[in-house]
């Protein structure tokens, strides 16, 4: 594997400024699954009964069996739970995003039209609340298209947004390649909406969460009370809010689940939460379509180019100056586990930095001695690259007098034969008077000491090339 495809850095140190509507220091998601009617069972043709996410511990799936008590606690979302959670939502004024699975949907038609009237948005959870993750690619494909059918006959429109929840390594691709969605949430990955590119297309995610979530009252360790629920969710909102009030908004997701938290020992612990958030200033509780809306307006996608997708000539082309007329570094460098990480300036610098540090003695020298002497002749000669002519005029090397001049060609060649290689500084580090008090000390300097510190310099003069080139 030489393309790592995990992004393992985001937003990095500086995530962007949401700036959600109205100057709100947090967005909070409310999100509901609706599954109740959706789940295994052998009246949907299943060859099981389901065994997820319910109040009986350590249940089993019953092969070829109706699971009479599972089937029930279901029931207990869509006849009580549902209802429960409509009057406090509904009371309150709080919109929210349903997950609502295609086949459950189809059989609760006087819950879809309640979650319409509150003006809830009603996003796709799949065709049916099962496991994706040994669905072939194909089959899934056709579930997501017969979802999209089927919810839009039930709902009168199409979803915008998807989450499957139970999912494959293929769901997130075959969702964002459908075109079908303004957002898709099956990540876990952040604390803000992001683009992901797919093919010529940009798809936003929205993640969800697995922990703020209802869903702990039936996995464990898990949460036995609302008020563990509410507690949790508490110091989740209080982190939150605390960094939107020192930079940057955020976003908090919160996952509920209508048999689980529609129970009335669990939906305390849920109305003390709101209670709580809504008795701030700042807070935005949008549906999910909303954010969608938002983002793609305030942060729209932009595409560039990635190096970790670029074939090897593009890439060797595009850095192969990187380090002075050494494109054998870049070269190498593209055989290397490169992924999304190596897409910035940071991330590919490491990258070629590794192959010049592992490089032998003799290539490390090779690389040295293309470097120009410091206001040399090459460069009185104006046959420096395009970079080192920039580097050097940055630090007023080509604005030398005719003392400068003498001094630094003296030093030049003093300094190339103690140590055998020339001078070589990042002059964007420093100015004039720097770089000469820099020749004297290094001139000095036993030539082990001056090869290490020299390499160093290489090594920064390429960070600083790529940060002209890549965020």
């Amino acid at each position: 594997m030489t393309r790592y495809p995990r992004d393992l850095l985001g937003y990095g140190q500086t995530p962007p400024d949401p700036r959600w509507p109205g100057g709100a220091r947090i967005a909070i998601s409310l999100v509901l699954n609706y599954e109740e009617g959706g789940e295994n069972s052998l009246l949907h043709g299943d060859a099981q009964s389901e065994a997820f996410l319910s109040d009986i511990a350590g249940a089993t799936p019953w092969p070829g069996q109706r699971h009479w008590n599972m089937e029930s606690i279901y029931d207990y979302g869509a006849r009580a739970g549902f209802w429960r959670l409509h009057r406090l939502f509904t009371g309150l004024g709080i919109p929210v995003t349903v997950y609502g699975v295609a086949t459950a949907l189809a059989r609760s038609p006087v819950q879809v039209k309640a979650m319409k009237d509150a003006g809830w948005e009603i996003a796709s959870h799949g065709l049916k609340w099962v496991e994706h993750r040994d669905m072939p690619e194909e089959e899934e494909r056709h579930q997501i298209s017969e979802a999209i059918r089927l919810h839009t006959e039930v709902v009168g429109g199409p979803p915008r947004g998807w989450y499957t929840g139970r999912c494959s390594m293929n769901t997130v691709r075959l969702t964002a390649e459908s075109g079908a969605f303004d957002w898709i949430s099956d990540t876990y990955d952040d604390d803000l909406p992001y683009w992901l590119d797919v093919g010529d297309r940009h798809q936003l995610v929205i993640p969800y969460t697995l922990e703020a979530n209802d869903m702990r009252f039936a996995t464990a360790p898990g949460y036995i009370t609302g008020e563990q629920f509410f507690q949790y969710l508490k110091d989740s909102f209080d982190v939150l809010y605390a960094e939107g009030q020192a930079g940057a908004a955020r976003m908090m997701s919160v996952g509920l689940h209508c048999r689980l938290i529609g129970r009335p020992g669990k939906v305390a612990g849920l109305a003390r939460f709101l209670d709580y958030a809504r008795g701030h200033e700042g807070v935005w509780f949008p549906r999910r379509i909303d954010i969608a809306r938002h983002w793609a307006a305030t942060h729209p996608p932009v595409r560039r180019d990635r190096p970790s997708r670029m074939d090897r000539e593009t890439f060797v082309a595009r850095f192969g100056g990187i380090f002075e007329h050494s494109p054998w570094i870049a070269d190498r460098a593209f055989d290397l586990e490169l992924g999304p990480e190596h897409d910035s300036a940071i991330g590919l610098h490491n990258a070629l930095a590794r192959v010049f540090r592992s490089a032998s003695a003799d290539e490390r020298l090779r690389v040295l001695r293309t470097h120009p002497d410091l206001a040399g002749k090459l460069a009185a000669a104006r046959r420096l690259t395009e970079a080192s002519t920039s580097e050097q005029a940055s630090a007023g090397l080509d604005a030398l007098t005719d003392a400068e001049r003498t001094r630094f060609t003296d030093l030049n060649a003093a300094y190339v034969a103690r140590h055998g290689f020339p001078f070589i500084i990042a002059v964007r580090d420093h100015d004039k008077p720097g770089i000469l008090a820099a020749f004297e000390r290094r001139l000095a300097q036993d030539t082990e000491a001056e090869f290490a510190e020299v390499c160093t310099q290489v090594e920064r003069i390429a960070e600083l090339r790529l940060k002209d080139q890549l965020p």
